[in-house]
């Protein structure tokens, strides 16, 4: 029978050449720390909804904890067999807590985690390049106060036009740059819809809260 957390079905273990095709779990493993806090979330959820019982949210959100160790003290193996860091860390929690790790995956597909995965490193991201183009718009208007009575030629259509301050043109910068900022304001309030609770496409019949 196949290992695999979806090959119930399947007699045979999947080809060598499938696996290595279709798995994404090198590139995938920046997602680690995203993907364990969706699934305590989402363990956490099932306890309060009483989708399952509160004592095995807590046994699987304690053994995700443990997966979370485990990959930052660098214990925790890759491997393409399990496709994807979701299968991964769910597999390694499973080993950890036994059977009852299966009910992590009640009410939750694994496109569900994927999109979640993806928006929270996306809001992450959003972060930090926010704070590097708030240093970069301090460093603009340091140089602009550094040379305040500057004076520089002004361009039009490529060419030379009147005369301005060479703060005026270095200032037009950190406009561009907070335009950009605003964009990525946007964008990061747009990431912060929850994708959970679709199920892959057709929903979830029992209590569930994203």
């Amino acid at each position: 029978m196949s290992s695999k957390l979806w090959g119930g079905r399947f007699d045979l273990p999947t080809n060598k050449l499938v696996e290595a095709f279709n798995a994404t779990i090198m590139i995938e493993q920046r997602l680690c720390p995203f993907d364990i806090k969706g699934s305590i979330a989402h363990a956490t959820m099932l306890g309060r909804q009483n989708i399952i019982s509160q004592s095995d949210a807590d046994t699987i959100i304690n053994g995700l904890k443990q997966v979370e160790q485990e990959i930052e003290n660098g214990q925790f193996v890759f491997s393409t067999a399990d496709e994807d860091i979701h299968m991964a860390i769910e597999k390694r929690m499973t080993e950890i807590v036994g059977p009852v790790g299966g009910k992590l995956h009640t009410g939750r597909s694994r496109n569900d985690q994927t999109t979640l995965d993806s928006k929270m490193h996306m809001r992450a991201t959003i972060l930090e390049i926010q704070q590097n183009i708030r240093a970069l718009q301090a460093t603009i208007i340091a140089k602009a106060e550094q040379n305040f009575n500057i004076i520089m030629p002004g361009y039009t259509h490529l060419q030379t036009g009147q005369p301005i301050l060479f703060p005026h043109w270095i200032m037009a910068y950190f406009w561009m740059l907070q335009r950009d900022y605003t964009r990525f304001n946007d964008l990061y309030r747009r990431m912060g819809q929850c994708p959970l609770g679709g199920c892959g496409s057709g929903g979830y019949h029992l209590p569930y809260r994203s």
